[in-house]
């Protein structure tokens, strides 16, 4: 069981730990879009990127598993260019956990940019930086605590996902198999001690995280 439960805790945290630093790279910029684009598809985009909010997760895993199969678009390219599948493999389960976090990770960091005194872009861009310098040397290190607070709320998110990572990940000992779908199989099958190790275990890394965000908004300006 020992061995079972580390295996597990393994693959978890690594999955964790990619989905965060892909999410990362991919949520700033996006979140500094929705803040400032006054473009007429800001809407779409917004009500696109926030459906995991409103959508049970076993649904945004079914219509993924139709959408990474082999028999799929992009499922049948990533098999012809890697021989693999995206469905019951760890790159599908880092996929659907990107999708799943992400209104998480943006719709903060949108928030906090949203906040930002617009006269020190307006400073920034009289002193001749250009859009992406603005961003890269005024926007992300005044914005510091929320990508911190961002990252790890992204992190906590991960590792406690069970719907989508089930539904296209399955149960595979090893690459798939996540701590939460360990605890869902000790209960199922009435080992509530071996659940209780399990669910303490989710309980501190979820906890560990909840600290580190509460310490990053700590002293925050507003």
């Amino acid at each position: 069981m020992k061995f079972e439960l580390v295996r597990a805790a393994a693959v978890t945290l690594s999955l964790a730990t990619i989905t965060t630093l892909i999410l990362m790279l991919i949520a700033p910029p996006l979140a500094w879009w929705l803040a400032r684009t006054r473009s007429i598809f800001r809407p779409f985009i917004e009500a696109l990127v926030a459906l995991p909010l409103v959508l049970p997760p076993t649904v945004i895993g079914f219509y993924l598993l139709l959408t990474l199969s082999p028999t799929s678009m992009i499922g049948g390219a990533w098999h012809s260019l890697t021989g693999g599948t995206l469905v019951f493999s760890f790159a599908g389960l880092v996929v659907g956990s990107l999708i799943y976090s992400l209104p998480f990770v943006a719709q903060p960091l949108a928030a906090s940019f949203r906040a930002m005194d617009p006269g020190l872009l307006e400073a920034g861009s009289a002193l001749g930086a250009r859009p992406a310098e603005r961003f890269m040397v005024l926007v992300l290190p005044m914005n510091r605590r929320a990508l911190i607070a961002a990252a790890v709320l992204g992190f906590a998110l991960t590792i406690g996902e069970f719907g989508i990572v089930l539904m296209i990940g399955g149960n595979i000992r090893g690459e798939t198999r996540v701590l939460s779908i360990v605890l869902f199989d000790q209960v199922e099958s009435l080992h509530y001690a071996d659940a209780h190790v399990t669910a303490l275990v989710l309980v501190l890394l979820s906890a560990a995280a909840l600290t580190l965000t509460y310490r990053a908004h700590r002293g925050r300006p507003q």
